[in-house]
């Protein structure tokens, strides 16, 4: 696709505001918490913005849209946004006043509060792992393969492109520079987004014939006996525990939460983030589906419909806009994950094992270079995502299987039953891998949304009999900074029931 003088000062423009804005915002940064939760000073619709914009990303442009593609998948995969969203209104009810008022850094640093040390070494180990093998590296991958698919830019180029450019500003300004840069990328992704509906739904001709167009791919309650989005795994089995996990208990989430300037500001900020969500797959998952109708006998890989859907719809003179868009809806996601990372290996490695005298500048330098190093192994580790063949979006939710039912069944273990011990916790989170991987393994043939639900339920019952015959007789204190009860105001209250209204109608419209 060939770039006019226009698309060059745009895209360039677009990556500049992005420097300029990140650098400025942080410039007075003095300590740990300026560094990696943004002086605890950001207001609810910063909060909401950056969470979208570090959850949307390539992987769902390119991934997602290819769900909706692919004649077994199309609107279902829309499940994992609006499920996604009532796991939100959960986590601003019950779990974000918990985590506030504990005072903590990170999401493994609360395990250390309620069970020991060894539990949250253990988890912040999983999710450096993870975050750089599966996560950062699909979402390098995705978004370098939307580029080579556009613009005819090398995979490689594509993928050190992408992360130096991240990598860069939020190594300099951490949580505020990826928050405000979110803002600004955010809104180019929705902004974009919707002209891309848009231009889809004229080009095939309006709604009506994009509904007689769409070939099933509208329904979003799939059979029983479906390979992958079974409706019993979605409302009611594993669905919830990604969803849970990943909004609530996944520190590259979380973090901009725990930034937040009080307990209201966070909820309101998560609500804010979820009815966003519920509007996301019309944006993704449509022109996923339009690409089918206008070109699917000319796309071979699912992966591939928006990006084909964008270079053969895109008016001239818009090029470098969507480039600016794609380019930064994967920056957006990656400063937020490199940040995060950085934060776990300074607060749960760093300071407990290596240095635990370190001062807060000490510490911001050592999360620098950890944001650096991550970049690094996630670039060169991101080609071997290729290799996969069921799809990056699928890619990304089973693979966190191996560790996703253990973590919740953990935290939810810890919230309601004050008897259960570190060990309990412990070795319930390390049983996961095998009986996880076992169930890959020996029964193929059913959803992986299943497997995480079993899981779940062999790890609770495993936790259940460790603490009938070891329970923890002095139960754990968990810090109260704020040494106030909290109750949910009626604007949360309210606005949470809106949002469960609203997915309902729209499973109904969409059944």
């Amino acid at each position: 696709m060939n770039f006019t003088l226009l698309d060059i000062v745009a895209f360039l423009g677009f990556i500049l505001l992005i420097i300029v804005v990140s650098l400025y915002v942080s410039r007075h940064e003095k300590n740990s918490e300026d560094y990696f939760l943004a002086g605890r000073s950001l207001s609810w619709w910063l909060i909401g913005i950056s969470l979208i914009a570090s959850n949307i990303s390539t992987e769902h442009f390119v991934g997602m849209a290819g769900q909706g593609f692919r004649e077994d998948i199309g609107m279902a995969v829309a499940s994992f946004e609006w499920i996604g969203a009532l796991a939100l209104v959960i986590v601003a009810l019950f779990l974000l006043p918990r985590l506030l008022k504990s005072g903590i850094f990170t999401i493994p640093q609360y395990l250390e509060y309620r069970y020991d040390r060894k539990t949250r070494t253990l988890l912040s180990i999983f999710m450096l792992l993870f975050y750089v093998t599966i996560t950062i590296a699909t979402v390098l991958y995705a978004g370098a393969f939307a580029l080579k698919e556009i613009f005819d830019i090398s995979l490689v180029t594509g993928i050190w492109l992408v992360g130096l450019t991240a990598g860069l500003y939020t190594i300099y300004g951490g949580l505020k520079a990826v928050v405000w840069s979110d803002l600004i990328q955010g809104s180019f992704l929705l902004l974009g987004g919707i002209l891309m509906t848009y231009l889809g739904m004229k080009e095939v001709g309006g709604w009506n014939n994009f509904v007689e167009l769409s070939d099933g791919r509208l329904h979003t309650v799939l059979p029983l006996d479906h390979p992958t989005l079974p409706w019993l795994a979605v409302f009611v089995g594993g669905m919830w525990i990604p969803n849970l996990f990943y909004f609530g208990l996944n520190q590259f989430i979380v973090q901009r939460t725990l930034g937040a300037k009080s307990i209201i500001e966070g909820q309101k900020g998560v609500l804010f983030g979820a009815s966003i969500k519920l509007i996301m797959p019309i944006i993704i998952i449509f022109p996923g589906i339009i690409a089918f109708e206008l070109f699917g006998s000319e796309i071979i890989d699912g992966d591939a419909a928006y990006p084909v859907l964008i270079k053969n719809l895109l008016p001239a003179g818009l090029v470098g806009l969507f480039f600016a868009a794609l380019f930064g809806a994967t920056m957006s996601t990656l400063d937020s994950l490199l940040n995060s990372a950085a934060t776990i290996f300074t607060i749960d490695i760093y300071q407990p094992y290596i240095n635990p005298d370190a001062t807060p500048k000490r510490s911001v330098k050592v999360g620098r270079v950890a944001t650096f190093v991550f970049m690094v192994a996630a670039c060169l580790w991101a080609p071997i995502i290729s290799k996969f063949e069921g799809g990056l979006y699928i890619f990304l939710q089973l693979y966190w299987g191996f560790i996703q039912p253990g973590v919740v069944a953990v935290f939810l273990m810890g919230f309601i039953w004050k008897k259960v011990p570190a060990g309990a916790a412990f070795w319930g989170m390390l049983l996961n891998i095998p009986v996880y991987g076992a169930l890959l393994y020996f029964i193929p043939d059913i959803a992986f949304l299943h497997h995480m639900a079993i899981t779940f339920i062999i790890v609770l019952i495993f936790m259940v009999i460790f603490t009938l015959r070891r329970p923890q007789e002095i139960p754990s204190e968990i810090p109260d900074i704020l040494k106030t009860k909290h109750k949910n105001p009626r604007i949360v209250k309210t606005w949470s029931l809106c949002i469960l209204i609203a997915t309902i109608c729209l499973y109904i419209i969409f059944f």
